[in-house]
């Protein structure tokens, strides 16, 4: 029998996996509000559902697999959305887009999901942290409050994209022998 806590923590990564449409959607019809619940309960939705399977003892090898590449649909939607509006740059955001690609293959390939490090961890968490800012709802906040959380949205985009290369380096070098192994 499959544990109520790994049946809800798959059920939360589907959720944030479907959340990526209704969020670009929400962007370009200038529903700001929504768009930024929708991020915020994404964002909560991955560490509610790690939570989840830990509580299970482990997630299933379906929720390993399909956790990244939810966490991928979620954050590539406002990234595209940003960089058509300029607020970021086409070329930082195809970057980051293609080392998720990358990433998201290989760990496919990987028989056990090949789990998140702690420095692709830490990017995720930067990286809604970062879009939270840039997508502040404009009738939050006076002009120059809300322009300040959006650049400093921008500004925390950057260690995120380090991050992103960082850990792609991390999981793609290659791995030393332990002593004694081949």
């Amino acid at each position: 029998m499959i544990s109520p806590w790994r049946l809800w923590a798959d059920r939360l990564t589907l959720a944030r996996a479907l959340m990526g449409l209704p969020l670009l959607l929400a962007l370009a019809t200038h529903y700001d509000a929504l768009a930024w619940w929708l991020l915020l309960i994404g964002g909560w939705s991955d560490a509610a559902d790690g939570w989840l399977a830990r509580r299970a003892g482990g997630g299933s090898t379906w929720g390993a697999r399909l956790d990244p590449l939810a966490d991928k649909l979620l954050i590539s939607a406002p990234l595209i959305w940003l960089a058509s509006e300029g607020t970021l740059p086409v070329w930082a955001v195809w970057l980051l887009l293609a080392r998720e690609l990358l990433i998201s293959g290989w760990r496919g390939g990987s028989s056990d999901g090949a789990p998140a490090s702690a420095a692709g961890k830490a990017k995720t968490i930067l990286q809604f942290l970062s879009l939270a800012l840039m997508l502040w709802p404009p009738l939050w906040g006076d002009a120059a409050l809300v322009q300040g959380l959006r650049g400093v949205g921008v500004g925390l985009f950057w260690p995120s994209l380090f991050l992103a290369l960082w850990s792609a380096w991390g999981y793609l070098k290659p791995r030393r022998s332990e002593p004694g192994q081949r």
